[in-house]
């Protein structure tokens, strides 16, 4: 049986591959995406010079109070589509996606397909 702390050192690695392979990805800021089993989050994050450009949450005070009663996957379109709305008012057109260690299907999937409708190009 595999210990806590196994599998928190596999989900690093797994984060941490995913990562190494989008290093290549030229210049390109990076639109990671964090999920919790309640919430999920997004933003853009420039690595060369280490800021954060935009983000979005479902945390925030407004869209809290927009998604009452909606189930999660659309609780993450919304995200994905006001994470994709900052993003062009930025000035941010391309991108590359950073699911960190997580499959690319259900909410994850939710959240980069309304990023993509809005206009983020990745």
């Amino acid at each position: 049986m595999t210990s806590t702390f196994q599998k928190h050192q596999r989900r690093i690695g797994k984060r941490e591959s995913v990562r190494e392979k989008l290093r290549n990805v030229g210049g390109r800021p990076r639109l990671s995406v964090f999920r919790s089993l309640a919430n999920i989050s997004a933003q853009i994050i420039d690595d060369v010079k280490g800021q954060t450009l935009v983000s979005a949450s479902s945390l925030e005070k407004d869209l809290r109070a927009s998604t009452k009663g909606m189930n999660k996957t659309d609780v993450a379109k919304k995200v994905g589509a006001i994470v994709a709305e900052r993003a062009k008012r930025a000035g941010l057109a391309k991108v590359c996606f950073d699911r960190g260690a997580y499959k690319y299907h259900g909410r994850i999937k939710a959240l980069a397909d309304a990023a993509r409708e809005a206009g983020l190009d990745f």
